[in-house]
């Protein structure tokens, strides 16, 4: 019988995204996106005081980040990244629970998202989360070459 065995969830440290971060957060952008979210997008969701995390390895490697916007009532994941080496351990979820207490925290009822439409692996896991596809933006990612691609707009409504 042959196992497939997942790798597990590697020991992990949650802290506020600094500007001395992007230099590694740019790195795994490059690597992650085909179209990466600039060092200015970084630099000024900080600025605005948007809340954003870096998750590090026991090395003090980094395994993952998110950024999001507050608005009145609901919070809006702007990026989600797991770094392409760590992917398949379970990180996603944690950076996902991470961004449901920051909603609790602030009394915030609803996380949204986008997702590339193609990007199967990303949807799966927030649809096994709890996300509901609510709808779609046309043409909202842009792509390297060709007609950019749609997003479907997901939310998951955070009970306090």
């Amino acid at each position: 019988m042959n196992a497939i065995v997942k790798p597990s969830l590697p020991p992990w440290e949650a802290a506020c995204m600094r500007l001395p971060d992007l230099t590694e957060v740019m790195a795994a952008e490059r690597l992650a996106y085909p179209v990466p979210w600039t060092h200015g997008n970084f630099v000024d969701s900080l600025a605005a005081g948007y809340p954003a995390e870096v998750l590090r390895g026991p090395r003090a490697e980094l395994l993952g980040y998110w950024v999001a916007m507050p608005g009145v009532d609901e919070l809006h994941l702007l990026n989600i990244t797991v770094v392409p080496a760590w992917r398949g351990r379970g990180l996603a979820v944690v950076m996902l629970d991470r961004l449901v207490n920051a909603c609790r925290q602030r009394g915030l009822t609803q996380l949204w998202l986008e997702v590339r439409a193609s990007n199967e692996r990303a949807r799966a896991v927030y649809l096994r989360y709890g996300f509901s596809e609510v709808g779609r933006r046309r043409a909202y990612y842009p792509v390297p070459q060709g007609p950019r691609e749609d997003a479907l707009l997901m939310s998951l409504m955070v009970a306090a």
